[in-house]
């Protein structure tokens, strides 16, 4: 008996669950104008079953929906940024070309300038104090192509020279260096003096020494090595005059220079390995060739 009960009641819910679907589609199927009082009761229970079903379906895809696209969109950021890292390394090698090949072009146009045997090196270190000053520089140069005492002139003027060589390697002792001397003379009134480095660490200077109290200087006049000594060429651009100390005392004047070269910035240098050839003193002057035999030629 229990078993019969169970039986009936199980299809009738099932009956059920059948008509109100076919009651529901039935209705809504119907003109608007034939619905009768039975149509219009299984619409009323139905819309808001139908707006609950409609809702959630539609949030479930709309979610989907943006899913995908969200998907889509961080591949397409992701190729972006690997397209934009590609582009970034590219424009670092062709601005890091441009300024290779604009320190080869001013090279170039410095040895031609030079009247001397120079090799051409390039800055690989550079030492540098507290206050990112650098104090030395370190060429691919070694025992095999330059020795102590060459000079090392840049793009913007002198440099410093040879100190240390070793193995494949070598270091400069810049113009800022108090170990550093060089006699220079003044472009505009031709004193001279010897240059030396001051020991500052805020500031890249030097001063000129023994320079006599009579000779007229002003600040911003170019300071350029004298050829005295043949250790430098003469007419190398050491730097200009920053500061003038006067003294109502003393045989000599003190005067800071600044010298012309950013050695922060230096990346390419040429080293003199000879000192130029001097000047020829009959330069300029028309030669004839002497008489043969004591005869003029016609």
């Amino acid at each position: 008996m229990v078993s019969l009960r169970r039986r009936i009641l199980d299809y009738s819910l099932a009956g059920f669950l059948l008509l109100v679907p076919a009651a529901i589609l039935y209705a809504n199927a119907k003109n608007p104008n034939d619905l009768n009082a039975f149509d219009e009761a299984v619409l009323r229970v139905s819309s808001p079953l139908q707006s609950g079903a409609a809702w959630v379906i539609g949030g479930v895809g709309g979610a989907w929906d943006r899913y995908l696209w969200l998907v889509d969109v961080e591949e397409e950021n992701r190729e972006l940024r690997s397209e934009n890292q590609r582009l970034r390394r590219e424009l670092a090698t062709a601005q890091r070309r441009s300024v290779d090949t604009e320190d080869l072009e001013h090279l170039v146009g410095l040895k031609r300038r030079t009247a001397a045997e120079t090799i051409g090196a390039r800055v690989i270190a550079a030492s540098i104090n507290s206050y990112f000053r650098v104090v030395r520089v370190r060429l691919d140069r070694g025992e095999s192509e330059v020795v102590t005492g060459m000079p090392v002139i840049g793009p913007q003027g002198l440099v410093g020279r040879i100190h240390h060589v070793y193995g494949d390697y070598a270091d400069v002792l810049l113009v800022t260096d108090p170990q550093s001397a060089i006699d220079v003379v003044i472009s505009r009134t031709g004193g001279r003096g010897i240059l030396t480095g001051l020991s500052r660490d805020d500031t890249y200077r030097a001063e000129i020494d023994y320079l006599e109290r009579d000779t007229p200087v002003e600040v911003g006049d170019e300071i350029t090595t004298s050829g005295l000594g043949s250790a430098f060429p003469a007419g190398v651009l050491v730097g200009t005059i920053a500061a003038i100390k006067s003294k109502e005392y003393g045989l000599y004047q003190e005067v800071e220079v600044t010298p012309s070269v950013d050695f922060s910035k230096l990346d390419s240098v040429l080293v003199l390995l000879a000192p130029p050839p001097p000047p020829d003193p009959d330069a300029g002057e028309s030669k004839r060739s002497p008489q043969a035999y004591g005869v003029r030629p016609f």
